[in-house]
């Protein structure tokens, strides 16, 4: 199997993560919402799979770029 890491696409605050380890996703669906000025900014699967890891905590400040799910492809 194969993995596919998704990333924070700017730095801000994770206000909710939608997933848990094992669950199935599918391409497009959010795995999590991010908090950057004042604005809720969701974060999408760019491709189907299972929750491998969550490497983020709701609350948790993150940087561009930092992981926040991974998933078996």
């Amino acid at each position: 199997m194969a993995e596919t890491k998704i990333t924070a696409e700017l730095a801000g605050r994770v206000f909710l993560i939608n997933v848990g380890i094992g669950d199935k996703v599918t391409s497009g669906q959010d795995v999590a919402i991010v908090e950057a000025m004042k604005m809720e900014i969701p974060v999408a699967a760019p491709v189907s799979g299972i929750v491998r890891s969550i490497a983020v905590a709701v609350e948790d400040m993150i940087e561009e770029g930092q992981l926040l799910v991974t998933l078996d492809t």
